[in-house]
């Protein structure tokens, strides 16, 4: 949605997540997924996923500190340029369901919290 290759995102659950300044904006597909954006550049800063309430997807970015954040999950890599990879340990062509996305959880439950 910034014109990259990557869309880099860290989901959050919603109840450890605030805005702290400014009042972001709608934008972007306004239906299922909310897209919130800066009122003033109209940059894409979080989003809240449809169906699942509980989290919010924070642009990496927009994070104090980013520098610790590295990949875990990529997805839609159908969608992207076949040489913009990430290196993420797991990697969908598309979203995967609830249960395909079990394993993964898992997986990042087992290598322990980060930063």
């Amino acid at each position: 949605m910034t014109a990259s290759a990557y869309s880099l995102s860290v989901l959050l659950p919603a109840s450890g997540f605030e805005v702290v300044e400014g009042v972001p904006v709608m934008g972007g597909n306004q239906g299922l997924d909310r897209h919130s954006h800066c009122p003033y550049c109209k940059s894409w800063l979080f989003t809240q996923p449809r169906g699942m309430d509980a989290f919010v997807n924070v642009r990496a970015t927009m994070l104090e500190d980013h520098a610790w954040f590295s990949p875990f999950v990529e997805t839609c890599t159908a969608e992207g340029f076949p040489w913009a990879r990430t290196g993420a340990p797991h990697s969908f062509p598309d979203m995967p369901s609830a249960e395909m996305f079990r394993p993964v959880v898992a997986d990042f439950v087992a290598r322990g919290p980060r930063p």
